[in-house]
């Protein structure tokens, strides 16, 4: 396993919500205030994109105030008044989108933590007015939007955790305790179409759909804080 809940040096004091709590308290929001970030609160979101890129090889970059990428004043889609978000932006091959998915719901869950909403879009946004930088082979696979939300956001119909997995009931308390954080993981498209197997104490994630790689890295960063760190592993 590789879940990070805790960084060197912290730019702020450690936040009291845990990461347990934070994946319940996070929704997606499609609506923004103008309400700039704090320079603490933007610091400490750089302190985090750069601890993920420094764990997988990624290249997630923190963009504030630029809102073309989703529209301007013709905002695209739902969403209204973004200015800030992360770009989600990792290797083409070997395993990035996976990654990219996993360290950017771990971005993602700070800024929850920070009092921040949030919403992972697949599609709606320009990639072309995205001012950021890509190295070579690397691609822009989604889009993070943060900042103050005009309402908190509310609860969206999530799949039975039955339905996220090929094992068999009844499950292991780590198992299920796992699957019941992953459904409530963030997916590009609102479709859940993840899987976890189990094999004895060892778990395998399945991708599907559309953005599959990039969903399973968001569900496998939920599933370890549910699951917690003894007893299982990750299949190889």
């Amino acid at each position: 396993m590789t879940l990070t809940s805790r960084r060197k040096g912290p730019v702020m004091n450690e936040p009291t919500m845990p990461l347990n709590q934070a994946i319940r308290a996070r929704h997606a929001v499609r609506r923004y205030t103008d309400r700039p970030l704090p320079d603490e609160v933007a610091a400490d979101l750089r302190a985090t994109v750069e601890e993920a890129n420094t764990a997988a090889g990624l290249a997630l970059q923190l963009v504030l105030d630029e809102p073309k990428a989703f529209g301007g004043a013709r905002s695209l889609g739902q969403f209204r008044g973004v200015r800030n978000y992360v770009a989600i932006v990792g290797p083409k091959a070997g395993g990035g989108a996976e990654a990219c998915g996993y360290q950017g719901e771990r971005v993602v869950l700070r800024a929850v933590q920070l009092g921040l909403a949030t919403c992972w879009v697949g599609m709606t946004f320009s990639k072309r007015a995205m001012p950021v930088t890509l190295g070579a082979g690397q691609v822009i696979y989604a889009a993070v939007a943060i900042g103050y939300g005009e309402s908190g956001g509310h609860s969206h119909k999530v799949k039975p955790i039955e339905a996220l997995t090929s094992a068999v009931p009844p499950f292991p308390d780590w198992f299920r305790r796992g699957l019941e954080a992953a459904q409530l993981a963030p997916t590009a498209m609102n479709q859940q179409r993840f899987r976890f197997g189990l094999e004895d104490d060892a778990v395998r994630g399945y991708p599907g759909g559309p953005y599959g790689e990039v969903d399973l890295g968001i569900a496998k960063y939920h599933f370890e804080i549910g699951a917690g760190p003894d007893g299982w592993h990750w299949a190889t």
